[in-house]
């Protein structure tokens, strides 16, 4: 019997979460639908912690990871911002080396 290695990576600022797996969907979804509201939609989450997780994530970053576009006719919307797609970039990276590494550990009984 070998055991399994079981781990999350995110980022920290100030000691409060930056970006995590969670964060990372939110954004990703974001971009993919160009809406918080259908993000949160979406991913089964109220539109209120949506809205509290990218104040934070835009917050805690040197710069912000997303933008809005107030209605008209064609309704609002959220954009990432070129720095936001740069961190889920940076994110998924620091992921796949972590991934990489552990799947190298031979842990044994």
């Amino acid at each position: 019997m070998g055991y399994q290695i079981k781990y999350k990576v995110w980022i920290e600022t100030d000691e409060r979460t930056f970006l995590g797996n969670g964060r990372i969907r939110l954004l990703k979804t974001v971009q993919e639908l160009g809406s918080l509201n259908k993000a949160a939609k979406a991913l089964n989450i109220s539109y209120k912690k949506a809205w509290d997780l990218i104040k934070s994530v835009n917050h805690a970053a040197e710069e912000p990871l997303t933008t809005t576009t107030t209605g008209g006719s064609g309704g609002g919307g959220m954009q990432l911002t070129p720095y936001g797609i740069r961190m889920i970039a940076q994110y998924e990276a620091l992921k796949s080396v972590t991934a990489t590494f552990m799947d190298q550990q031979n842990f044994k009984n």
